[in-house]
């Protein structure tokens, strides 16, 4: 799975539109980043920017996008009505996909280091990336403001973690940047079969995590009791990592639960609705729907998904698309306007704003004729991988039909695994089927390299061998993923619907031609490598899978030819 970070610093401009454009366009400058939002604030003289892409690429429009501000915005002429003590005032780094929380916190730290020593602005690190629990807390790192600045330099209880040094001419004009890592916030409304703004904030308060106060008498219109301290003593609600309140939409004409979700691990999108669901029911009310605002990432509405499908027992090794549609229907996500995944799930955004068409997104029509065209690419590298995803796709249809037969409802969960291992090495050969045209390019693109002095020779010698070794390494990958097939299509012709059992053997003829084919081109590749050593190695690799993957083949159709013989 590809890493995808969302980066959404905070720029202390938030009235002059040509600095504001002149930081978002040093952001976008090498158009490796997908800039997603742009939000200035005239009151708050402030602009809150959103993109998204992979982690280096990221950290590297996050360094522009801080230098630009840093050239453009002098802290000592600004006012606004938002807590800031710097030109770039915070910058968080935030996981979507592949990547963990931890290791946003991570390439915070060297974001806010590089920063440092780069730019010359004093950095601090908070939530995730913080040094010590208290500066978790942004408050406590941005404690004072950016007027704060001068008695907090160069201490060693409040200075920054890099950059601490006395207060210069050079800080005064940049501020100080905050910058850390925390997880996705989503925010997400709940669309009530009500008008009534203070039923709605009842359901907010049993579900919020800060939940209500206790009341004296345990009556709504008592008073609120409080602690020895005097603080309100409050009655915590059931979700975690969620802050929520009730209001009345005029636009929609209904009452809606408006809710963060702070911290997706412990409140997923699809509990918070269930849970939100629930409380309505108990007041005598009903969730008709559910808004998502702004974007999500795709293992949100993923899980959710997956969910609702265990629900009714149904196999969780069906298609993302189709996962996604069962999350927009069992939480009303379409009640007020269409769902588009192309507009509301930051993996698919980024995917459709790419330029160019990858081979596994053509039709079968545009695949064959491209094939056949006079290119050498795709060529039988790609077909071979495409060939391997056919197979683990006939053996995922077959575990999926088994799921859902009649009768075999206490073995859906068993069926649904296979399926579901049935994706994984779909994705992993449909990749592969691109990477293989990819890896043909890469020795293309060798050939172009000048060769006129001894130097330009060597190190036109050296990126081939690289090349070939990578265009040897891919159909190896190839095979390992289609060997790894011949497991879930001989469990589906021992145990598999019986009506089903020739597209199993099917599936072990794709197999085999898959791993088969793809040898041809490890064959090939390999003769080409100087590293006789490391050929030899694939080699022997390479034929050992050939050999195993014949005698799989052999045995799924002898089970699959017994099966039809008996039918």
């Amino acid at each position: 799975m590809k890493k995808i970070i969302e980066c959404v610093p905070n720029f202390s401009e938030g009235r002059n539109k040509e600095i504001i454009k002149a930081i978002t366009d040093a952001i976008e400058k090498d158009g490796d980043i997908k800039l997603l939002d742009v939000d200035p604030g005239e009151a708050t003289n402030r602009t809150v920017v959103t993109f998204v892409g992979e982690p280096e690429a990221v950290i590297e429009a996050a360094v522009r996008g801080v230098k630009k501000a840093a050239e453009l915005i002098d802290m000592r002429q600004h006012h606004g009505a938002h807590p800031r003590m710097g030109a770039t005032d915070v910058l968080p780094l935030i996981p979507v996909s592949g990547i963990t929380l931890e290791e946003c916190a991570e390439l915070a730290r060297g974001l806010a280091k590089r920063i440092s020593e780069e730019l010359n602005i004093p950095t601090y690190c908070y939530e995730a990336a913080a040094y010590t629990p208290e500066r978790k807390n942004l408050a406590v790192c941005r404690e004072g403001e950016y007027e704060g600045l001068p008695e907090r330099m160069n201490s060693t209880e409040k200075g920054p973690d890099f950059g601490n040094r006395p207060y210069d001419e050079d800080v005064a004009r940049t501020g100080a940047t905050a910058v850390g890592a925390r997880d996705f916030l989503i925010a997400v409304n709940f669309n009530l079969n009500t008008t009534s703004t203070r039923r709605a904030n009842a359901i907010a308060f049993d579900v919020r995590e800060k939940g209500r106060p206790m009341r004296e008498g345990g009556k709504v219109t008592g008073k609120p009791m409080k602690d020895e301290s005097g603080n309100v003593i409050m009655i915590p609600g059931t979700l975690k990592g969620t802050k929520a309140i009730g209001w009345f939409i005029d636009e929609y004409g209904i009452a809606q639960v408006s809710m963060n979700i702070t911290d997706m691990a412990q409140t997923p999108l699809h509990v918070a609705f269930d849970e939100v669901s629930r409380a309505a029911s108990a007041r005598g009310l009903r969730v008709t729907g559910t808004e998502i605002v702004g974007l999500l990432p795709k293992r949100a509405i993923i899980d959710a998904g997956k969910h609702y499908l265990r629900k009714q027992q149904r196999s969780l090794g069906i298609p993302e698309s189709e996962i996604i549609k069962i999350a927009v229907k069992s939480m009303g996500l379409d009640e007020l306007k269409p769902f588009k995944a192309e507009e509301k799930i930051i993996e698919t955004m980024l995917e459709s704003g790419k330029e160019g068409k990858r081979l596994i997104d053509m039709s079968c029509l545009e695949f064959a004729d491209e094939t056949s065209s006079e290119s050498p690419a795709p060529g039988g590298g790609s077909i071979s991988a495409y060939m391997g995803s056919l197979a683990a796709a006939l053996g995922t249809m077959v575990a999926n039909l088994s799921s859902h037969k009649a009768g075999w409802d206490d073995r859906w969960e068993e069926f649904s695994d296979y399926a579901e291992k049935g994706r994984k090495l779909i994705d992993r050969l449909n990749a592969l089927v691109d990477e293989d045209t990819e890896a043909f390019n890469r020795i293309m693109a060798v050939f172009a390299l000048p060769k006129k002095t001894p130097e330009e020779k060597a190190l036109r010698s050296a990126a081939l061998q690289e090349a070939t070794l990578y265009a040897t390494r891919v159909p190896l990958s190839t095979m390992k993923e289609a060997y790894a097939t011949f497991d879930l299509l001989e469990a589906m012709a021992e145990k598999g619907n019986p009506a089903s059992v020739s597209d199993a053997g099917v599936g072990a003829l794709a197999a085999r031609a898959s791993v088969l084919g793809a040898f041809l081109n490890v064959k090939i590749n390999a003769a080409g490598l100087k590293d006789r050593e490391v050929a030899d190695q694939i080699m022997q690799e390479a034929a050992e899978i050939a050999e195993a993957a014949v005698k799989r083949e052999a045995k799924i159709l002898e089970t699959v030819n017994s099966i039809i013989d008996k039918s």
